[in-house]
């Protein structure tokens, strides 16, 4: 906080301070000609009157008292912008000393999990319990409570994965994240098949999920098929089964993470799609990133043998 800023914080914080002392004494003090507290001459059926009574002495005193108190915290604990208060007391160094003390109580719950295969891991309930833990806390937001993801992110509760799901494979991808971009092909599907050739190419990987894959008696699919071989082919494959090395989904499965209506097929084609897992190696560190990644792939694997 600037110096000017400070100073504006301290007039205010004095202002105010003053202003309440002086309405206090103001309002408190009787003057010569005021009436009598039980002369108000407000009445009601008769007799029922209000009085004007001055507040009591010990509601005054205190309240002098809360201006002191306040004045005297504002000193101590520093409330008066950039300058530290008499007891050396900052909200950041607190914070600092309780997330230390939470920190190495973290790492002594986590550290008998420090290094073990994930697989093992996901036989241990306890781990196991951390894990999900951790899951709600951190990855819920995206893939949901259930794990079973949304539009734009992936079921993690089947047996489908585009990076990979060996252990090691999700470790990696939670730890250092991933980044799948499909190019926007639109405009060069169109300049080599005409207007129509993200609808060729919609009804090519579309017969790629039928049992023969066959585009016989299918016109579009088949003029897909050439459009598919020269732009698609290099990163799904000939037979459009991906390539997890680049993240590349299985045109062949019935799972598509952005929908699998007409629209939204188009859309990934002609317009491409980013996504973004983000790493989580800074946030989470190593060991409650493998308890994490053990609960995910807990989730479509059954666990091995229940560790000692």
């Amino acid at each position: 906080m600037s110096t000017s800023w400070s100073w504006y914080v301290i007039a205010l914080a004095a202002l105010n301070l003053i202003g309440i002392a002086w309405l206090l004494w103001w309002t408190s003090k009787r003057r010569p000609g005021d009436p009598k507290p039980e002369e108000t001459s407000h009445y009601w059926d008769e007799d029922i009157t209000e009085y004007n009574k001055p507040m009591p002495r010990w509601w005054i005193q205190g309240f002098y008292i809360s201006l002191v108190f306040g004045l005297a915290y504002f000193f101590w604990y520093g409330g008066l912008g950039k300058y530290p208060g008499f007891s050396g007391w900052s909200s950041a160094q607190e914070h600092a000393q309780d997330k230390a003390v939470w920190d190495e109580t973290l790492a002594e719950t986590f550290r008998p999990y420090e290094g073990q295969p994930i697989d093992q891991l996901a036989g241990d309930p306890v781990a196991l319990n951390l894990g999900r833990s951790i899951f709600a806390n951190t990855c819920a937001t995206c893939h949901g409570s259930s794990a079973q993801g949304a539009i734009g992110y992936p079921n993690l509760t089947d047996d489908i994965w585009h990076w990979g799901g060996e252990p090691e494979t999700i470790l990696e991808t939670i730890l250092d994240g991933r980044e799948g971009v499909m190019p926007e092909w639109g405009k060069v599907l169109t300049g080599m098949g005409g207007e129509n050739a993200v609808d060729y190419v919609i009804a090519y990987v579309r017969a790629l999920g039928t049992a023969d894959q066959s585009t016989r008696n299918d016109f579009m699919a088949a003029r897909g098929k050439k459009l598919y071989d020269g732009v698609c082919v290099a990163c799904h494959g000939v037979e459009g089964k991906g390539n997890q090395a680049l993240g590349a989904p299985d045109l062949t499965d019935d799972y598509w993470m952005y929908g699998d209506s007409k629209e939204s097929l188009y859309e990934t084609i002609a317009n491409g799609r980013h996504g973004v897992m983000p790493a989580h190696r800074d946030l989470l560190g190593e060991t409650r990133t493998r308890l994490v990644a053990a609960y995910v792939w807990s989730l479509s694997n059954k666990p091995a043998a229940t560790a000692p």
